[in-house]
């Protein structure tokens, strides 16, 4: 078990070190000259180093976003009865076990039942495999380790298998290849966002990438540009509303010296420069780890693919990502006000959720929807982050509802499950949490089924379902 943990902590939770270690492998079964092993390994991790200090750039300034816009509505956190802190102090090692325990599984659900889609976004296989864990002890309270770590692992193996599937040819559509998956946990929202989309708009005619904008407006064209202008009126507006002394503490985090408004320019310039990052390192990376991937398709699990995280697709439609942006944070804040004044539950804006979720599903509504989808995609996600999190927090009060202020809709429909799963099982002691995992288990495999007797009917080639040497024997055959 300490080799376990050991792997789930220092692989799995760190993703550079993942990729990179991926990439090697996948370059040294192609047999691979050593320097294009060494400078492929050490380039895709690299890229990945790349975009998480994007992140951190501009998650700096997504925090202070938050807390000038929780000043300006004069909104306070919920309280709870624990807190995610202590939930980890106690059931951390579990959380470790379920995810190496879970991976491992996973590989062999791909490998056996030809999936394709190999999850590896690292960071999500935590942040799942830890709201597993708080949903059977919130249901089912402290079960041994053995079987919380068994029914735990069923299940975010079964994730981490059909999400990345169901997705597939819609996102066959958004990147125009199957060169890698769609592996994150705002697959429910992009998925809807695509599916609602042309009821709104054209792809082609609507195509946020394509809209003519007036000559003297032209740099909004332009994503750092149109993200720097956009997120800094935002930030200035904030300012005027929220409370003086949050915001003059806020620009001295910065530096004690700068002037408040003059840190709320900079905030929004902050923000541009770590979406540039962002997009640099994905584009870095993905260079590096696509071709890569071949070796352990054609060596170690044939006709595989990498599934990715989100913000792989981001330069796919750059514009999109702000138009996302911008219409899910605006839903969310409405949403947010309207849950104050009836009095139901105080809303956290949770910026990173609404940039990264609400920016995934705008990339699929404009593939399918094109400007109008993006927006429409943003709103769906808008009340899904708002709603999810009103009902999360008081079904996780017990045990960890922070996870709901930070949380991806996928979260909110797993909570949803497993949950109430555990509620229908209630009575049977540990016997429970078994059935729950083997309902989970049997679900799996029949949407499984039925996602592949859909995608044949269609005529569609059964990506994700079965490895390329069969689909493309499978296609001579038809031809």
């Amino acid at each position: 078990m300490g080799a376990l943990e050991f792997i789930a902590n220092n692989l799995f939770n760190e993703v550079a070190v993942l990729i990179g270690l991926i990439t090697l492998i996948g370059l040294l079964l192609q047999r691979k000259p050593v320097d294009d092993v060494v400078g492929g390994a050490v380039r895709a991790t690299i890229g990945i180093m790349i975009l998480f200090i994007g992140v951190d750039v501009f998650v700096g300034g997504l925090a202070s976003f938050q807390t000038i816009v929780a000043s300006a509505v004069g909104l306070d956190p919920p309280e709870s009865t624990n807190t995610l802190d202590e939930f980890l102090g106690t059931h951390g090692s579990d959380v470790a076990l379920i995810i190496a325990c879970g991976f491992i599984l996973h590989l062999v659900l791909v490998r056996v039942l030809k999936t394709r889609y190999v999850y590896l976004t690292g960071h999500l296989l935590f942040w799942m495999a830890l709201v597993v864990t708080a949903c059977l002890v919130e249901a089912f309270g402290d079960l041994d380790q053995w079987l919380l770590v068994l029914v735990g692992s069923v299940i975010v193996a079964c994730y981490w298998t059909i999400q990345p599937v169901f997705i597939a040819p819609m996102m066959r559509k958004v990147i125009n290849s199957d060169d890698w998956g769609y592996a994150h946990t705002s697959s429910s929202v992009a998925w809807l966002g695509g599916k609602v989309a042309p009821l709104v708009g054209d792809a082609e005619r609507d195509d946020v990438e394509k809209i003519k904008v007036p000559k003297k407006m032209s740099f909004f064209k332009d994503i750092t540009v149109s993200t720097a202008v956009v997120i800094g009126v935002i930030m200035l507006v904030g300012v005027i509303f929220a409370d003086q002394d949050v915001a003059a503490e806020q620009a001295a985090a910065y530096s004690e010296d700068v002037n408040t408004w003059v840190w709320a320019v900079i905030a929004a310039f902050q923000f541009a420069a770590g979406i540039a990052i962002l997009l640099y390192g994905v584009r870095m990376f993905l260079a590096e780890i696509v071709p890569a991937f071949t070796g352990i398709s054609l060596k170690a699990i044939p006709g595989s693919r990498p599934g990715l995280d989100a913000p792989t697709i981001f330069p796919v439609a750059p514009s999109a990502v702000m138009v996302g942006f911008i219409s899910t944070t605006g839903t969310f804040l409405i949403l947010m006000g309207i849950f104050a004044a009836f009095g139901w539950f105080v809303l956290v804006p949770p910026m990173i959720m609404l940039f990264f979720v609400g920016a995934g599903a705008a990339v699929y509504g404009n593939a399918f929807g094109g400007w109008r989808g993006s927006a429409l995609a943003g709103v769906i996600t808008g009340f899904a982050l708002a709603f999810g999190q009103w009902a999360a927090w008081n079904m996780l009060s017990d045990t960890a509802p922070e996870l709901a202020t930070l949380a991806d809709p996928d979260w909110y429909l797993m909570v949803l499950v497993v949950l109430g799963l555990g509620e229908v099982f209630s009575g049977l002691g540990e016997n429970a949490a078994l059935l729950v995992g083997m309902v989970v288990a049997a679900a799996f495999g029949v949407w499984l089924w039925v996602l592949k007797r859909i995608q044949r009917r269609a005529g569609e080639p059964v990506t994700g379902l079965e490895p390329e040497s069969e689909l493309v024997a499978g296609e001579a055959s038809e031809e």
